[in-house]
C-alpha cells in the first residue's frame, strides 16, 4: 500500500453497524462511528486527548486542526467483532517489519499508554463509576481485571507464553505481565515467533499487536476517566 507524503494515513473498518478510524503511524489512536464520517469526525475529536497520553513520550505526535487532514489509505469490510465494538482487523502496511528504532518507538507508546490508565484507575479509586442508561457498566475493580486479562491473552497470539505467575501479588502480576508484552514484541520484530500458532492459526503481526493493545488499553483509561461521578 503507497504512503502518503502528506496528512494522517488512516485506515477504516466498515462492519454493518459500526466503523472504526485508525491512525496507521499512532497505534492506539483509534475511534468508531455509525458511519465512515462520525469514526472520522471521532477520531479527530479524541487527537487533543490522545496527544495528552503521549506528550511524556515526546514522540512527535501533534493533533490535526481538521478532519481534512486525514487521508484514508486503506478500507476493510468489518465483521462481527466491529459491530460489537472492538476493531479486529489489521491493515495492510501492518505487514511491514519492525526495525530497532520502530520498536523502541512502540515500547515507549506501550508505557505512557499504560502510565495513562493506571492514573485514570488512580483517579477514580474510592469514586463511583456512573452507570449506563440501564445500569450497565462494569465497576472499576472489574475494569482492571479485564483489562488485565486482555493483556494476558494478547500474548498468545504472538505464541508468547508467560511464566506462571501465582504465586503474586497484584501489582507484581501487573508488571510482569506488561514486561512480557514488551518482551514478545521485541522478540517477534526480531523475527524469533512464528508466523502461526501451534494450531494453524494466523498470528499477529508485530505492529498489529502494538495497535490492538494501545487501543483496548486507552479504550478503558478513557472509560473510567468519562464515568467518574
Amino acid at each position: 500500500m503507497a504512503r502518503t507524503s502528506n496528512g494522517i494515513d488512516v485506515y477504516l473498518e466498515i462492519g454493518e453497524k459500526r466503523t472504526f478510524a485508525s491512525a496507521i503511524d499512532w497505534p492506539g489512536w483509534c475511534r468508531s462511528g455509525r458511519d465512515e464520517g462520525a469514526a472520522l469526525q471521532a477520531l479527530f475529536d479524541c487527537g487533543p486527548r490522545y496527544g495528552r497520553v503521549l506528550d511524556p513520550a515526546r514522540l512527535g505526535f501533534h493533533a490535526p486542526a481538521g478532519v481534512s487532514a486525514f487521508v484514508v489509505i486503506e478500507r476493510l469490510t468489518g465483521n462481527a467483532a466491529t459491530d460489537f465494538g472492538a476493531p479486529n482487523l489489521a491493515p495492510s502496511s501492518d505487514t511491514r517489519p519492525v526495525d530497532a528504532a520502530a520498536l523502541k518507538r512502540y515500547q515507549a507508546l506501550l508505557q505512557t499508554c499504560w502510565q495513562a490508565f493506571d492514573a485514570a484507575v488512580q483517579a477514580a479509586t474510592g469514586k463511583e463509576l456512573r452507570k449506563g442508561p440501564r445500569g450497565g457498566g462494569r465497576d472499576l475493580e472489574h475494569i482492571v481485571q479485564h483489562a488485565l486479562a486482555a493483556d494476558v491473552g494478547y500474548l498468545a497470539r504472538l505464541a508468547w507464553k508467560p511464566k506462571k505467575s501465582e504465586e503474586m501479588k497484584p501489582d507484581e502480576v501487573l508488571a510482569h505481565t506488561r514486561q512480557a508484552i514488551l518482551d514478545a514484541l521485541a522478540a517477534a520484530s526480531r523475527g524469533e515467533m512464528p508466523a502461526r500458532g501451534p494450531r494453524g492459526g494466523v498470528l499477529w503481526t508485530p505492529r498489529y499487536y502494538v495497535r490492538r493493545v494501545a487501543w483496548h488499553v486507552l479504550d478503558h483509561a478513557w472509560e473510567i476517566e468519562d464515568r467518574i461521578t
